[in-house]
């Protein structure tokens, strides 16, 4: 018999790292639209239904207009008083809060005056003048509040 030796360069195994690429995704199916079955006998009278359509798409807003602002004017309040006194104008316009507007008497002669933004229309007014509610005995157009007292009344063009 005839023996052969194995020596360790031939029976060296033949491992080949293999390089793999990498996986691709698949892209996904797209669902193929349904097939409508061929109508039976019955359905052949019967009304035809619309097909459903598909929901559209929300339109782009179109940029909302701004509304006009109202005109407004420059009103110029006045109204002599002693030097050294606390007065203020209440109205319509600033819901008749006595201490809101104040009026000054930048000379210091006794006038006191304040100027006022105000909308187009008609405002009935009063001086606080110390603490006193008075109307402006400049103004010849006035009206009764619920008072029984007179308010002073200006209209705005």
């Amino acid at each position: 018999m005839a023996t052969t030796k194995k020596t360790a360069k031939t029976a060296k195994p033949a491992v080949e790292a293999v390089k793999k690429a990498p996986a691709k995704k698949a892209a996904p199916a797209k669902k193929a639209p349904a097939k409508k079955a061929a109508p039976a006998q019955d359905d052949l009278f019967a009304e035809p239904v619309a097909p459903k359509a598909e929901p559209e798409a929300p339109k782009a807003k179109a940029p909302a207009k701004k509304p006009a602002a109202p005109k407004t004017v420059r009103v110029t309040f006045s109204v002599r008083a002693e030097v050294g006194s606390k007065v203020f104008v209440a109205g319509s316009f600033n819901n008749w809060d006595p201490i809101a507007k104040p009026m000054t008497d930048k000379k210091g002669d006794g006038v006191y005056t304040c100027v006022l933004v105000l909308p187009k229309g008609t405002y009935e007014y009063k001086f606080v003048i110390n603490g006193t509610w008075c109307a402006d005995p400049e103004c010849t157009d006035w009206v009764q509040n619920d008072m029984g007292t007179l308010n002073s009344v200006r209209v705005v063009d």
